[in-house]
């Protein structure tokens, strides 16, 4: 007779218990997403409720860490459930249905409403894509959207080639250029698509409440000529000079040269090998010989390093040998910028007047640096202990105090060994409640025109499901109320309100969420954006909306012509979003074509990903506001 172990006889008794185990989980998860649809009101989402439905699952789903539970269900080769964010309920049921299968006993339920399953919900997410950014091209399900540089107004050729290259969506930033560009952009585009046949949708971003750095007093005017010299320091030939009449300006007679302008009747007077001698901004007696003159005027060399300024007197000799001088000019004012490194102070002003790199004032006391910004209400909302990043994270700062003279802040960021602040730099205040409006008064200008000529809105810096809302009421009022909006999701207040605001899109009309990870990596921090931007995707499945992965993709190909490793990593990453936008460069082109071959490759191997379900923060936070006694409804469609 064979014997059976102790041990080996366990065996099955464990499986059993290990299956009792998960059941009770698994049914506790399940009756969590019960309890979370029916806390939130699932009224007015029209054709939206299945989707509507599966966020506030998904969102109750992710509350829990089932990392364990995972590898358990693997092991038994069952759904590990990393892959349900479109379509939650029904994984979690069919899971639940086969594990009591397992155990011999009857599913104990069966639910009034059939969840959405996959099939479903993947026809849900394409539908929504293609009314939005138009059916995809043969071979590839991800759109290329490609961001309109200036010359796309004028050049057809580029327009053309372009589109033939795999561009299906053109984005034209409402910051930048005019309408009446705009309006040549799109009919540019109008005409390519028509001849090509082929579709090609075209979103308009608005601008925004954008933060930036005020003016600078401007450095004084200096033009430094120096002769070229080889590694060691040695000359190897003459400064060069182009001496100009003033009627000739830079833009219309552009030179390889540094000018200077002098009056025309001095120039005409002069001689070729002419001796002209000068006082530099220094001090410093130098001459400079002309050497030929061109129908831009006279060049002359100089032989050792100068530096000019405007009002430097030219000193040369008349036919009677008499001194023939001339007061010269032309040249630019420097821009402003600011000395900033590790613990220096930097003064955030209210005011509009130009701000100045630090200095020394009366007694020796020294004078912080100070700056403006361009929605100076703000600085009277920052708080102590706020962080304040400019320039696109190069420098960073806390607020140590708030006073009539504007935010004292200590730059606790700064490149190695320093760094210049310019004006007209990105600020971002992720700490800060702005208390901005969604929409300003040059936003609602540009909609006006948007209404007419584009397909989409892109609306940048969305905080709120009322910001949704009122957008939602402009398109109303201007007679598009279904036009399609992409929401801009870069700042940390529109991530931590995620949730709201995809139910709120869902309420009123077709959107997608768009990923802009610049602003994005400075608000959250650049160590937590790789898994923030997966959080988005999974958030923007779950609502069955289209993603667009944006912000730098294939950056140095487009720029330079030549990609980076990592760029092409993260290029291929952007498969998973429904559309994926590069930036305007010089390279654009090859960009797009590099672009539509990288996601093809791609499309080949994966769809989306599997996740592994640790707790998410964003999810809690959505449900702890609605089981909190004097948490504000959520926001319904405003009339």
């Amino acid at each position: 007779m064979t014997r059976t172990s102790p041990h080996a006889r366990s065996r099955p008794n464990e499986r059993v218990e290990g299956i009792g185990r998960l059941i009770r989980r698994l049914e506790e998860v399940r009756e969590s997403l019960l309890d979370a649809e029916a806390r939130v009101p699932m009224v007015g989402f029209g054709r939206n409720a299945e989707s509507a439905r599966n966020l506030v699952h998904y969102l109750a789903f992710r509350q829990f860490d089932l990392r364990s539970v995972q590898s358990e269900l693997a092991e038994l080769g069952l759904s590990s459930l990393g892959r349900a964010e479109g379509h939650v309920l029904h994984n979690l049921e069919m899971v639940l249905e086969r594990l009591y299968s397992l155990q011999g006993s009857p599913t104990p339920w069966r639910g009034s409403t059939v969840p959405i399953d996959p099939r479903r919900a993947l026809a849900r997410i394409d539908q929504n894509a293609t009314a939005l950014f138009g059916p995809a091209p043969p071979g590839r399900d991800t759109r290329i959207m490609v961001t309109a540089p200036a010359e796309f107004a004028r050049d057809s050729e580029l327009v053309r080639k372009l589109l033939a290259s795999g561009m299906d969506c053109l984005r034209i930033n409402c910051a930048h250029d005019t309408p009446a560009d705009w309006k040549a952009m799109i009919e540019r585009l109008r005409r390519a698509v028509r001849s090509a046949g082929r579709g090609c949708r075209v979103e308009m971003d608005l601008g925004g409440p954008r933060l930036r750095t005020g003016p600078l007093a401007t450095d004084p005017a200096v033009l430094k000529v120096r002769p070229q010299r080889d590694r060691l320091g040695r000359v190897e030939g003459p400064a060069q000079l182009l001496l100009g009449p003033p009627s000739l300006s830079e833009a219309a007679s552009p030179s390889p040269i540094p000018r200077l302008t002098v009056p025309p009747g001095w120039l005409a007077r002069r001689r070729v090998n002419e001796t002209i001698r000068l006082r530099d901004v220094r001090g410093k007696a130098r001459e400079l010989t002309l050497r030929s003159r061109t129908s831009q005027g006279w060049v002359a060399s100089l032989s050792k390093t100068t530096y000019l300024g405007n009002g430097v007197v030219l000193s040369g000799r008349s036919k009677g040998g008499r001194t023939d001088r001339a007061v010269a000019g032309g040249i630019p004012p420097v821009p402003g910028r600011l000395r900033l490194d590790v613990e220096a102070s930097l003064v955030l002003t209210h005011s509009s007047r130009p701000g100045h790199d630090r200095t020394v004032g009366g007694g020796g006391r020294p004078v912080p640096a100070s700056i403006g910004v361009t929605v100076p209400s703000v600085v009277g909302r920052l708080r102590k202990g706020e962080r304040v990043w400019f320039d696109g994270g190069r420098f960073g700062g806390v607020v140590q105090t708030v006073s009539a003279a504007g935010a004292l802040l200590r730059i606790e960021h700064a490149p190695s060994g320093g760094g210049w602040l310019r004006a007209d730099q990105g600020i971002n205040l992720p700490d800060t409640d702005l208390g901005l409006p969604p929409l300003t008064e040059e936003d609602l200008a540009d909609l006006a025109f948007a209404v007419h000529h584009a397909d989409l809105i892109g609306y940048s810096f969305v905080q709120s499901a009322s910001d949704v809302l009122r957008l939602r009421r402009e398109l109303r009022r201007l007679g598009r109320p279904e036009m399609g909006i992409v929401l801009k999701i870069e700042t940390r207040q529109s991530f931590e309100r995620l949730p709201e605001i995809l139910l709120a899109a869902l309420r009123t009309g077709p959107a997608a969420v768009m990923l802009a990870r610049g602003d994005l990596a400075v608000e959250v921090g650049f160590e937590r954006l790789a898994e923030v931007q997966e959080e988005i995707l999974w958030l923007a499945e779950a609502a069955h909306l289209p993603a667009v992965w944006a912000t730098q993709v294939l950056e140095g190909l487009a720029k330079s012509g030549i990609p980076s490793r990592a760029e092409v990593t993260d290029a291929a990453m952007g498969e998973r979003a429904e559309c994926v936008m590069l930036n305007k460069g010089p390279y654009l082109v090859p960009a797009v074509r590099a672009l539509d071959s990288i996601v093809r490759r791609m499309q080949a191997h994966q769809a989306k990903k599997s996740a592994r379900l640790r707790h998410l923060e964003v999810a809690e936070r959505f449900l702890r506001a609605r089981t909190e006694p004097e948490a504000p409804p959520l926001t319904t469609v405003a009339s």
